[in-house]
């Protein structure tokens, strides 16, 4: 057992890089990290519940995320204009997230209520998704063939080429949903890619195997941005008991099986049918709807 001093958790050394691994060699084909499901074992197995619990979990992100990142890159699976127009949306919602937090939401219950109900409705939208015929899933995975081609980036649309069938959506929507969803992660905390890659498939109807790579690549930029948050208000709580810095060496231990896992899971994705990879979407999405309602109902 190896005690960390600044969560004040006690645990064997190779838990949390195990734990990591299992949950992201999953979730990274799908383009969610897995930290959503990394925080609540933080707090509810390993007792870490101070609210450095938040920065530690951004830590691992930015430990974890980069090796996923990297193999789509290497395999020629990244969309970069979807991957950029997330990236300039997401993090300046991420710090007006922040304000908003402080300064005229200290209560988050009557809006976690209704994040819950919005969340749900996209989690019962993938499911019905996987019963439905998808032939671009069926391309993608055969022989494990992927052809992404960009055709058309501009401020009205963004269009790539999948498996020899072209796909546009807007970008002006596509930003307004990636500066809502970094004003909902800057100020309720919710993992970015948890809720922006199953908007991708389910209201863009963009391919699942082609989101992953850009809604991992904002997930790390704006957890860096996170950290930062977290390193520059700490000096202001000094004089306090309230835990602000992250529990570095504990966050480290995940990142480290969580980048592994992250490498493993985008390798695999390519092989894994698109039903599959909607249903571990739809299952962390309902996991955060499910979260948010019990902690409605309890205060």
């Amino acid at each position: 057992m190896i005690h960390f001093p600044i969560s004040g958790v006690d645990t064997y050394w190779w838990l949390p890089s195990l734990v990591a691994f299992s949950i992201s060699s999953l979730t990274s084909t799908g383009g969610v990290s897995g930290a959503v499901l990394i925080l609540p074992f933080q707090v509810s197995f390993l007792g870490f519940a101070s609210p450095a619990v938040s920065p530690t979990n951004l830590l691992y992100n930015i430990i974890a995320i980069p090796s996923g990142v990297y193999r789509y890159y290497k395999e020629g699976r990244m969309v970069w204009p979807l991957t950029w127009t997330i990236i300039i949306g997401t993090l300046p919602g991420l710090f007006l997230g922040a304000i908003i937090r402080i300064k005229y939401l200290p209560d988050a219950r009557a809006f976690k209520l209704f994040a819950a109900a919005v969340l749900f409705y996209i989690g019962l939208r993938l499911l019905l998704d996987m019963f439905k015929k998808a032939n671009d899933s069926k391309k993608a995975v055969l022989g494990g063939q992927f052809h992404i081609t960009p055709l058309e980036f501009n401020l009205k649309r963004i269009g790539y080429e999948f498996n020899g069938t072209p796909y546009y959506a807007s970008t002006f929507w596509l930003f307004m949903l990636s500066l809502i969803v970094g004003v909902i992660g800057g100020t309720y905390g919710i993992g970015g890619g948890a809720i922006i890659a199953p908007f991708l498939v389910t209201m863009f109807r963009l391919p699942v195997h082609t989101v992953a790579g850009a809604a991992l690549m904002g997930t790390f930029l704006s957890s860096i941005a996170g950290v930062i948050i977290y390193a520059v208000i700490s000096p202001f709580y000094s004089h306090t008991q309230l835990a602000i810095t992250p529990d570095w060496f504990l966050g480290a231990l995940f990142g480290i099986g969580g980048a592994m896992g992250m490498y493993i899971g985008a390798r695999l994705q390519r092989f894994m049918p698109a039903k599959l990879i909607k249903g571990l979407l739809a299952a962390c999405v309902l996991f955060i709807s499910i979260k948010y309602v019990i902690e409605y109902v309890i205060g």
